[in-house]
């Protein structure tokens, strides 16, 4: 299973995060030669963990039970930059679908702007999870990465902001799952389109 870390303040035993991709053979992703499902609930990975009473912890920085992964259990730790820089080196490891070579061009700003220290990839890009149906989901660290974000929203050849119709279509999906800042490719040419800087967590986990 793959987690999604959340927050940066952590109990010496685990990691708290949710279930972000799990093997289910309905599923629409592709992790290691099998089929995963992904997750965007939160309260659905205790569910999905029932029969992994481990990976339930409480917190004392959330004031509640969460879910986690033990520290001991980790096989794989996600880093959003070092994903970055492989793609920048390596873009054959992108397929040639749309949202891909969006990603590629938002990359390769990035790395021009000398931004790819305090800017990385999430989402689904981040484990080889992603799909034609796939969004663009950045994270910047720090206020030098903002910084670089705006820079980055603000280049209309590469993104554009979502306004009237494309607008009325992000709130239904908004409101079902808030997934901070995502950028989406749009049905017509011209770029992803953004919904703000994302500055959450950067990391997940493969337990």
């Amino acid at each position: 299973m793959i987690f999604k870390v959340i927050g940066d303040v952590h109990p010496g035993t685990h990691f708290l995060g949710y279930v972000k991709y799990y093997p289910d053979a309905r599923g629409d992703r592709l992790l290691f030669d099998r089929t995963y499902r992904q997750n965007s609930v939160v309260s659905k990975a205790f569910g999905i963990l029932a029969d992994r009473p481990e990976c339930y912890v409480y917190s004392p920085a959330v004031g509640c039970v969460i879910t986690g992964v033990p520290r001991e259990d980790i096989v794989t730790h996600y880093s959003c930059r070092q994903t970055l820089a492989a793609l920048h080196q390596t873009p054959d490891l992108l397929d040639t679908t749309a949202v891909s070579e969006d990603l590629l061009a938002i990359i390769n700003w990035v790395v021009a702007a000398g931004a790819a220290d305090v800017i990385g990839i999430t989402g689904s890009f981040l484990v080889g999870a992603h799909n034609t149906r796939s969004d663009i989901d950045l994270v910047c660290y720090g206020p030098r990465g903002y910084e670089a974000a705006q820079a980055l929203f603000a280049e209309r050849a590469l993104i554009q902001p979502y306004e009237g119709e494309s607008l009325t279509r992000l709130y239904p999906a908004a409101s079902q799952v808030h997934d901070g800042g995502t950028l989406r490719r749009p049905d017509t040419p011209g770029g992803p389109q953004a919904a703000g800087p994302d500055r959450r967590c950067g990391s997940t986990h493969q337990l």
